[in-house]
C-alpha cells in the first residue's frame, strides 16, 4: 500500500522539518485534512494517570481529521471514525496510506500526532522520552474531542495503532485505564493493534465491549509475538472479543510497503519479562511481588538492560504482498465492526 497523499509544507520547501500540523495533506480530490487540537497530559506513569490525575503535566497535542467526499453522505449523517496512532518513528507515509484507504471507503479518519507538541521526532533509540502512559492517555483524550464533533458518530469510534501506537490503543481499550480517563464503560468501539509491544499489561485485562484485532509478524525483532499472544489470551479468558493474526515471515512494520532494512539505532528488548500493572496503575516490577507507585518506564528499561535483554538494531519493512495483506485485513475488520459506510 503506497500513500497517494499530497503533502506540502513551507518548511519542507526551505529544506527543513515541519510538524505534522503545519503540513497540508490531501488525498487526491478530497478536502485537505483539518487540524484538530487535543487537550491531553503527560503522566509520568500509569499510577499518576489513574490515581493522581491532578498532578499530570498538561499538553495540547494535535492531529488531522479527514472526511469522505461530501457526495457519500448527507449533511446530517454522522460517520464512523478510525483514529490512526503512529509508532516510534512518528507519522509515516504508510499511516497516511491507511487513512486514505479508510477515508475513500467512507470512514472518517483522524491521524494523531503525539510527538510534535512534545518536541519529539522519534523514540526508536529511547522509548522513555515520554511515558507509554502518556501515549495511551493521548488516545483517550483524542477520543473525547472526536466524540464531540458534529460529523462523527460517537458510538462508532475505533483506534488503529502501529508499534508503540499499537501498545497505546490496547491500553486505551483496557477498562482499568479507560474508566479512569473517560468514564465507566465509555470508550472505543474497536481497536486494531498492529505489531504492538505488550511489555506493560494490566493484571486485570478486561476490555469491556471493545472488539480487539491484533496483527503481528512472527519474525518481528522489536516486539514479542508470544507476549502479544499471551496478552490476547488474557483478554479472551476475561470475556473480551479478541482475534489475532500471525503473519508467517513478516517483520516489524510489515505494512510499510518498503524494502526490509536494518534500523541500527533501534533499542529493543523483546524477550524481557512482562511488567504487570495493579488496579491503581502502579507497576509490579518483574522481580518483585508488590506494586510500586514510584516505578517509571525508565526503571523497567534499566532492569531489562542490566538483565541482558536489551540490544541494538532491528529489521523493519515488508516482503512483497504483505502491505496489501495488511490493508485488506484492516478494511475487513473496520467494515465488520462498523458496517459498510453508505
Amino acid at each position: 500500500m503506497t500513500a497517494r497523499a499530497s503533502v506540502m509544507t513551507s518548511a519542507q520547501e526551505a529544506g527543513g522539518a515541519a510538524r505534522f500540523r503545519d503540513q497540508t495533506v490531501c488525498f487526491g480530490e478530497l478536502a485537505p485534512g483539518r487540524n484538530i487540537e487535543i487537550p491531553s497530559a503527560s503522566p509520568v506513569n500509569y499510577y499518576q494517570a489513574i490515581s493522581r490525575a491532578a498532578d499530570m503535566p498538561r499538553v495540547t497535542i494535535d492531529g488531522k481529521l479527514f472526511l469522505p467526499a461530501a457526495g457519500r453522505r448527507t449533511p446530517v449523517q454522522k460517520l464512523p471514525l478510525v483514529m490512526i496512532v503512529p509508532g516510534s518513528l512518528g507519522v509515516a507515509p504508510s499511516h497516511l496510506a491507511h487513512a486514505e484507504a479508510l477515508t475513500r471507503a467512507g470512514f472518517a479518519t483522524f491521524v494523531l500526532d503525539s510527538f510534535g507538541a512534545r518536541g519529539v521526532t522519534s523514540t526508536v533509540a529511547n522509548q522513555t522520552q515520554f511515558s507509554f502512559a502518556a501515549s495511551d492517555y493521548d488516545v483517550l483524550a483524542a477520543f473525547k474531542v472526536l466524540a464531540g464533533l458534529p460529523e462523527v458518530d460517537a458510538s462508532r469510534i475505533g483506534a488503529q495503532g502501529h508499534s508503540r501506537g499499537g501498545t497505546a490503543v490496547l491500553t486505551a481499550a483496557t477498562r482499568r485505564f479507560a474508566d479512569a480517563v473517560v468514564g465507566r464503560d465509555i470508550g472505543l468501539k474497536g481497536v486494531l493493534a498492529a505489531y504492538p509491544w505488550s511489555g506493560h499489561q494490566f493484571s486485570d485485562p478486561r476490555v469491556g465491549t471493545t472488539s480487539i484485532r491484533a496483527l503481528m509478524g512472527d519474525a518481528d525483532e522489536w516486539c514479542s509475538p508470544m507476549q502479544v499472544q499471551g496478552h490476547c489470551q488474557a483478554i479472551r479468558v476475561s470475556g473480551g472479543d479478541v482475534t489475532m493474526k500471525l503473519v508467517a515471515g513478516a517483520h516489524h512494520s510489515f505494512d510499510r510497503g518498503t524494502p526490509i532494512s536494518d534500523v541500527a539505532e533501534a533499542s529493543v528488548s523483546p524477550a524481557a519479562p512482562t511488567a504487570y500493572l495493579a488496579d491503581d496503575g502502579a507497576f509490579i516490577h518483574p522481580t518483585r511481588d508488590a506494586p510500586d507507585p514510584d516505578l517509571r518506564d525508565r526503571d523497567l528499561m534499566v532492569y531489562a538492560l542490566k538483565a541482558g535483554y536489551g540490544r541494538k538494531g532491528a529489521k523493519i519493512g515488508s516482503h512483497p504482498g504483505e502491505a496489501e495483506l495488511f490493508g485488506a485485513d484492516m478494511l475487513a475488520f473496520w467494515t465488520r465492526l462498523f458496517g459498510k459506510p453508505s
